[in-house]
């Protein structure tokens, strides 16, 4: 299975059973595992597609193509045999992972390097990774080594191939290879002419025109709380995607000190600011999740200078001694009315 990074969850009311599909003369509705979560559609019939079980089947085959394409977990995908490559040589990858690499490479300039797709070997360090839990805190040492494996600047693309200029480089596509299963799945609806629908991969979102009575997609983001689900804001999409990073669902605690599994990429450390929850809209779900993840590294202030530069709709949940504190960008305003 793929590494999650396990974003907030988004509650969407979808009632199906797991591995189950549904039909009506409207809708369909389909329920699976991928990448270690689950994932949930909804979408509007048309005299175009095929019967649930076959299109259920195919969005199956197509999520594990992207899981042998790039799961750390998966000793024979692309991925992990680029990780196993010694230095200065390369592995042939398919477009797919190209995209996707590429577009980490992209979002790391963009986000002065809050974003690191090598950022593989502090992850496992600390635990968060295919490895199990460290017995004890890593050293700085030891942090200083792990950093030392890392660098955007020691991978390249000739042509279909990947090339690490480090013996040790190690990538982690797990920030931004859930949306793409997410932008992937909604492709593939695409070509059967769907009006309408929903995607949604373990928190990871992308929407299409409305409902099939004309309604839209009413999406709740959750209050970045460790004991339950409850909505901070329910917004409505139309034919956009969304995605949405926390700190507040995967860590561990040592010695009365909590450690998060977002690391920042420039320190070697996990981060400590007040940010718990960043969500962002944007077309593609695989460039809302990369953003939604270097914006929990980035933390409040650094986020919202992004997303004005960018022109980007986020929303920030700050934990605060009070309670928690909500910032939206500019261009996430309209998403309120």
């Amino acid at each position: 299975m793929m590494a999650t990074s396990i974003k907030s969850f988004l509650l969407i009311l979808i009632a199906c059973t797991i591995t189950a599909c549904t039909q009506s003369e409207t809708t369909i509705k389909l329920e699976g595992r991928t990448m270690g979560t689950t994932y949930h559609i909804t979408l509007v019939t048309n005299e175009h597609l095929p019967q649930a079980q076959l299109l259920q089947t195919e969005i199956d085959m197509a999520l594990e193509t992207v899981n042998n394409q790039m799961s750390t977990y998966r000793p024979n995908s692309e991925l992990s045999r680029f990780n196993q490559l010694q230095i200065r040589q390369g592995v042939d990858v398919s477009p797919d992972t190209l995209l996707v690499v590429k577009e980490g490479i992209r979002l790391n300039e963009i986000t002065d390097g809050a974003l690191d797709i090598t950022l593989g070997p502090l992850v496992n360090l600390w635990g968060f990774g295919p490895d199990k839990r460290p017995t004890s805190i890593p050293t700085a040492q030891a942090i200083s080594d792990a950093k030392a494996k890392t660098g955007i600047n020691e991978l390249t693309i000739e042509g279909s191939k990947l090339v690490k200029h480090n013996a040790d480089l190690y990538v982690d596509l797990s920030s931004i290879a859930k949306g793409f299963g997410v932008d992937k799945v909604a492709s593939l609806l695409d070509k059967y002419q769907i009006e309408g629908y929903l995607v949604e991969i373990g928190g990871e979102i992308s929407t299409k025109g409305t409902k099939f009575d004309g309604t839209p997609w009413r999406v709740a983001i959750e209050k970045p709380a460790e004991d339950g689900q409850e909505v901070q804001q329910v917004i409505e999409l139309d034919t956009m995607a969304l995605a949405t990073s926390g700190d507040y669902r995967i860590y561990y605690e040592e010695n009365g000190e909590r450690f998060t599994h977002l690391i920042d990429p420039r320190t070697g450390y996990p981060i400590k600011h007040k940010l718990a929850s960043a969500t962002v809209l944007h077309k593609s779900s695989m460039t809302a999740d990369g953003y939604a993840t270097a914006m929990m590294v980035l933390g409040t202030e650094a986020s919202l200078a992004l997303a004005k530069e960018q022109n980007l709709a986020i929303m920030l949940i700050e934990k605060q001694e009070q309670g928690y504190q909500v910032f939206y960008s500019e261009a996430f305003k309209p998403y309120l009315d």
